[in-house]
Order: C-alpha cells, then structure tokens, then sequence
C-alpha cells in the first residue's frame, strides 16, 4: 500500500513548509528513517526522514514551493504500484489542532454560473487584511495558484510608492519575518507579567568546574553554563506543573513532559531547539544534545524532532554581557527564564560586604495559566536549586 509523504506540523502555529530540497529522485529507493527532504519552517530549517519504504513516486512538489501543512506532495510506493492520483488523496489537513483545511476553497457554481474566488492561505488573507489590501487583485505564485504571505508583501509594496527620500527596506528572511510575527501576537494576546532574582552562582560555578573536565573526557563536549541551567530548572519544573504548562481554548493544558527549549541565535534569527525529559536526562547528556543541536542549527540541519513539543524556554544572554533582560513567552507555553551574566558585585552577608558571583534571572509569565505567587514559588525554588545545585543534580 502507497505511503503518503505530507508537508508535516511541526508546530502549533504552522501554516505553511518551503520545500527546499529533495534528497532522493523520483523513482530511486527510500529506506525508512532516511532524510527524504529538506523543508523551511518560520522556526528552521529542518530535514524530513521517510516515514517508511518505497519507490519515490507521484512528487507534485518542486524546491522553493510554499506548502499547506498536511498537503500530500509525494508517495512511497511498492516497485510496479501506481501512485494514487491528486483527486483521490485529497483530503483536509492532517494535523490534529488546527482548523480542517489550510486554503480557502473557491464556493461551488451557483445559478449555473461559475463562481471564481482566489484561493489564500490564512496567513495571507490576515496579512492583506492589515494592509488593506484586495487579494481579489493579487495573482497567486504558491502551488496551484495559492496566494501566499509573501504575494500579499509584494503587492504591497509596489502599491505603495513611499517617499522617494526613503531608502529602500531592508528584506528580511522568512525565519526573521515569522519570528516577528510570532513575537508580535504573543506580546499583543498574551498577559506578560515578570520577577527577578539575583543569585549567587558561587556554588553554580564550583559545579562546573568539578563536573565539566570528566564530561569533556569522557564524551567530548563542553559543560556551559546553559547545561547546568537546563538540568536545574527542569527538576524544578516537575514540582511547579503550572510553569509546565500552556493555555489552550479557555482552559490549562498540564504537559506530561519537561521538555526544555533553548533559544539560539543562527544567522537569520533565533531558533529554539529542545532537550526532551529533560527532568530525567542525565547532565552529560544534556550538555552533549545542547552542543549536537547548536550545531545542526547553525547548519541549517535540524530535524522535525529537534524542535518541536518544548514545554519551556531558557534564553541566556549572559554571553552577551547584558546583566538583565526580560523575555517574551513563546507560543503554546506558559514561561520563559530570560538569564543575565555572571558578573561579581558587592553584597552584604551577615552584616558584611563581599564580593559574590551574582547573576539576575527574569522569569516571564503567562497570567491566564500562572498567577505572581506561582511564578514567585518556582523562581524561589531555582534560587535555591542554583545555590545549591548539588542537592537537585544528584
């Protein structure tokens, strides 16, 4: 029996895939779990592994083409199987969170007379909507005519003529773009609220130093500072399930899993890659994925699995030698830890002035899942957990 390939979901707020490139020809052997194609997301770029095996058949999808999420764009089939044809495959989105179909379907003739109506994307016809623009007027270049984000941009902009002293806008990448969009509707449509500790990473730091030189040894990779964090604030998460969790049509959805995001800055934005059960995962094998996953996506090599389900994210910028910031809550959680730089300052133990490592954590909050005494609670307890950090790494 033929297998379906489909532009996959690889998070709540997809719409679309940009088909990048085919790693197999039409016609030529596929083993299940190899990289089948390469897609770009508003979060990476990522490759697909084939769901099983087959002859590569029945590919309608060409690199660079904009893609519904849940579109059948290729099929693995059996040597002599026909593929089946478009018209018997159709069939509505197949991700299970979002609305039935991704494109607008022209209505049916009525009266006897035919009916045209442009078929847009979602985010298209929103787009056009801010713009003020008629999508009616816009010729379609997504598949099959489909008008895309980028169409209704284009449009536009050739509309506008600006003054002529302006310089020209600098174009922006899609990860770029989407990312703002993102950023945009989660600071307009969620209720941000923030608290902040300073801590004393005096014990943080003589953990490092103890652990890092054996995991080097023994797996070849370097011990951050971002690892230790990782470990900590997911063993904490497990006591605070609200911080865990994420709001969903009027109601808390609790995750079964701690699954950390960790923002990263690649050349065109920032992806969050994510280190799954984290609450479980060993500290070498926290740092070893952290390093395989900053890697791959400054490549451009992540797979649907490194990025996707994070349930919470960490974005350090302690690097950048920025002492505080304060960050806005992704998509589909509930919290994100913003981490200042370790830098030594002058505080007051017993009645004595002493120089101590301190660095200023902010967590962000959703209020609808989370009110300022949870929040205060699991910011408490990663205090401690970071002071004392033996106690929760074991």
């Amino acid at each position: 029996m033929a297998i379906s390939i489909v532009m996959p979901a690889l998070e709540m707020a997809q719409e679309t895939g940009k088909l990048l490139a085919w790693r197999k020809n039409e016609g030529e052997q596929v083993t299940k779990g190899e990289p089948l194609l390469e897609i770009e997301t508003d979060k990476a770029v990522v490759e697909v592994e084939a769901p099983g095996d087959g002859l590569l058949a029945g590919v309608t999808a060409q690199i660079g083409d904009e893609i519904p999420v849940g579109q059948t764009i290729a099929w693995l089939v059996k040597p002599g199987e026909t593929p089946p044809s478009r018209k018997e495959t159709k069939s509505p989105s197949t991700r299970a969170t979002t609305a039935p179909d991704r494109v607008s379907a022209a209505p049916p003739a009525a009266y006897g007379h035919a009916v045209s109506t442009p078929q847009i994307s979602p985010k298209a016809r929103r787009l056009a909507k801010e713009l003020s623009v008629d999508f009616a007027q816009i010729p379609g270049t997504g598949p099959g005519g489909v008008i895309t984000a980028e169409d209704v941009q284009a449009f536009a902009a050739a509309k506008s003529p600006g003054p002529a002293a302006i310089s020209a806008a600098e174009p922006l990448s899609k990860i770029a773009r989407l990312m703002a969009e993102r950023t945009t509707h989660s600071w307009t449509t969620v209720p941000h609220f923030f608290v902040s500790r300073d801590v004393d990473c005096t014990e943080l730091l003589a953990a490092r130093k103890q652990l890092a030189p054996e995991i080097e040894r023994a797996h070849g990779a370097r011990l951050s500072i971002t690892d230790l964090l990782i470990a900590l604030v997911a063993r904490v998460l497990t006591k605070h399930p609200r911080m865990n969790a994420s709001w969903s049509d009027g109601t808390v959805q609790l995750n079964k899993h701690v699954n950390i995001s960790v923002a990263t800055a690649v050349k065109d934005g920032v992806v969050s890659v994510v280190i799954h059960n984290a609450q479980t995962t060993p500290l070498a094998d926290i740092c070893i994925q952290r390093q395989e996953l900053t890697g791959l996506a400054r490549a451009n090599k992540l797979r649907p699995a490194d990025i996707s389900g994070g349930s919470f994210t960490i974005s350090n910028l302690g690097m950048y030698q920025m002492d505080a910031f304060a960050a806005i809550i992704p998509p589909s959680q509930a919290g994100i830890l913003a981490v200042g730089g370790i830098s030594e300052r002058v505080v007051a133990r017993n009645g004595q002035p002493v120089i101590r490592p301190i660095m200023t954590v902010t967590l962000s909050s959703d209020h609808r899942v989370v009110d300022g005494a949870g929040a205060a609670e699991f910011l408490r307890d990663l205090a401690d957990a970071i002071r004392e950090p033996a106690k929760w790494l074991g």
